[in-house]
């Protein structure tokens, strides 16, 4: 019996592998075949089908193409030229998807920002974007309109919308474009291996870096999950994660739109919504974050959690204990949660099904995968090396650094970020033998005896929280710049029932402490899932003997009134900033919070 469950686990890996390398294994990075290349060809097979649902509407294949084809002749009227930049900083919509792939087309690369941020992070992707159009549409306008006076050059913006002020209206302007597509001739010359999007990550220090996404990285992630989801042209997707990440962006649109399926998009995660909407729609599968999960599990049961015709949920981030309540309470048939980082070359699906895992590299086909564990030095902050140098791979059970070895093919590419310096400090060298280059991933993870990875925590001054990287220098930044703040250090800490790690802030004031402006400031800097849940007052922060302030003992302490003494606060998610008292904490223990 064992071995008949082995022979199906394995034959289950092998079918899903081997769908996802038969749509991938033509690319290559000289090939003049681009993304655009590879949905047009979709959208001339599928013309009359529906691609897309939003708010009430639905175009098919055709009006998508036509409406991109009206983005790539705005580009062209703009003398738009090929490997020139245009910064799209919008929420989910209709048009989203539609507009970089429109301007692919006429080679142009989209800097999709994150359309929750303000202030210096906005300006700050705006600026190294190096875009000098902008398009922005009635909810992000005000966002970019504040954050004018810290770009480091003049930017025009487009607005979907009345236009006021210096804007110019987006809409009048596509009115005199074509809704043909643009001569190809125009992409002569490029290849796969040109720019196509920048897609910013939180990396591990710092404000956000821009990475470089090819052709050929798009059209591995979109590729790879119309293969690796198994996904029909009879199957809609449920997507309200944002387009400005890969996984919702380029991973769920990929799989429905390369197999002439549907997307339903949504503006944004609704618990309440979600179930409804399942069912109205008529959706089989929906792509997923870990915190997306979780606020599922956690929302009281309806009618409609079992009543829908979902066959799969594919995703990342699920956590081990939401993992099975997701599956029974809410009868989905198979969850495919998979690896990866928009930069990286590190990639791991788990096909079979086993619950917490984040995929699998058999032991018969290790040798063909250029992933491994090595063993990490968490107090040093290095990788450890043996006698002669080299690093020293992990056993099973041990908890080290995941790394992909860089080559030149397409699943080991590393195309970095527009910041050389900051790509060169995820490159390892000399890691097995003398000469080799591996990306190290930041993230620390432990395996077992049958190939099944499993992650374990982030490496360094990044945490994870509501789906996104937390950069705990940018926030710390924004907290010192408010009145009567010394110092302040960022970190982590876990929460019961909740994903990843919660922001808690640690402040040295110079004076009283104004709880209602310091909510304020909070609100008016950061987007949410920045915003520290904690924050403790302190008399001073230790440090270490080189002046690095020692965190360790600051997550350790946590957040128990019971065990700490001095004042602390809680971001009550309708009062604002509270004491942390006893009871306080009590009832967040209890679940009694929807954070």
């Amino acid at each position: 019996m064992r071995f008949q469950a082995r022979l199906k686990r394995d034959w289950r890996f092998w079918k899903g592998l081997s769908r996802t390398l038969k749509r991938v294994k033509t690319i290559t990075r000289e090939s003049d075949n681009l993304i655009c290349d590879d949905i047009q060809a979709a959208l001339e097979l599928y013309r009359n089908r529906p691609a897309m649902t939003f708010e009430g509407r639905t175009v098919t294949y055709g009006e998508l193409d036509g409406i991109a084809n009206r983005y790539a002749h705005w580009a062209k009227s703009q003398n738009l030229r090929r490997g020139q930049v245009v910064a799209l900083f919008m929420p989910n919509r209709l048009e989203y998807f539609a507009i970089w792939y429109g301007l692919s087309k006429v080679g142009v690369v989209t800097a999709l920002i994150n359309n929750q941020l303000v202030g210096a992070p906005l300006a700050h992707c705006l600026n190294i974007s190096g875009a000098n159009h902008v398009l922005v549409d009635g909810d992000t306008s005000p966002a970019f309109g504040a954050a004018l006076g810290q770009l480091d050059r003049p930017m025009q913006q487009w607005i979907l919308g009345p236009a006021h002020g210096g804007q110019r209206d987006l809409i009048q302007a596509l009115k005199s474009c074509s809704q043909l597509p643009p001569d190809r001739s125009v992409r002569d010359g490029m290849t796969a291996n040109d720019t196509a999007l920048l897609i910013y990550t939180s990396g591990t220090t710092g404000l956000p870096k821009a990475a470089r996404i090819t052709h050929m990285r798009a059209q591995l992630y979109m590729r790879g999950f119309a293969g690796s989801t198994g996904a029909l042209k009879t199957d809609r997707i449920y997507v309200c994660l944002p387009l400005y990440h890969a996984t919702g962006g380029l991973c769920a649109l990929g799989a429905a739109l390369l197999n002439g399926g549907s997307v339903v998009l949504k503006r944004k995660f609704s618990a309440s919504q979600f179930w409804p909407d399942i069912i109205a729609e008529n959706c089989t599968m929906f792509v997923y974050i870990g915190e997306l999960c979780r606020y599922l599990v956690n929302y009281p049961e309806v009618l409609e959690e079992t009543r829908h015709k979902l066959r799969l949920a594919f995703g990342n981030g699920l956590r081990p204990d939401v993992w099975p309540t997701l599956k029974r309470r809410f009868r989905i048939p198979d969850i495919l949660e998979f690896y990866g980082s928009t930069e990286g070359n590190v990639s791991l699906f788990n096909w079979d099904g086993r619950e917490g895992a984040i995929g699998r590299v058999p032991k018969w086909l290790k040798a063909r995968f250029s992933i491994r564990l090595v063993q990490y030095d968490q107090e040093a902050g290095i990788v450890e090396r043996a006698a002669n140098g080299l690093c020293i791979e992990c056993g099973a059970g041990q908890v080290g650094q995941c790394i992909g070895k860089i080559g030149s093919d397409v699943r080991t590419d590393f195309s970095g970020y527009l910041d050389k310096a900051a790509s060169e400090s995820k490159i390892l060298q000399n890691v097995f033998e003398r000469g080799d280059a591996w990306f190290a991933t930041g993230d620390l993870m432990k395996s077992d005896a049958d190939g099944y990875f499993y992650f374990v925590d982030r490496i360094g001054e990044t945490f994870r929280w509501k789906g996104e990287n937390v950069s705990t220098s940018e926030v710390a930044e924004q907290l010192l710049v408010f009145p009567g703040v010394d110092e302040a250090t960022v970190y982590g800490v876990q929460v019961e029932g909740a994903d990843g790690r919660a922001g808690m802030a640690a402040l040295v004031m110079n004076g009283p402490f104004d709880v209602k402006a310091f909510g304020e400031h909070v609100a008016r800097e950061m987007p949410p899932y920045a915003q520290p849940l904690f924050i403790r007052l302190l008399p001073a922060l230790d440090t270490t003997g080189t002046f690095k302030i020692r965190k360790v003992d600051l997550v350790s302490d946590g957040y128990d009134p019971n065990r700490i003494k001095g004042v602390m606060y809680f971001k009550d998610p309708k009062r604002g900033y509270v004491k942390l008292t006893k009871s306080v904490f009590e009832r967040l223990q209890a679940g009694a919070f929807r954070i």
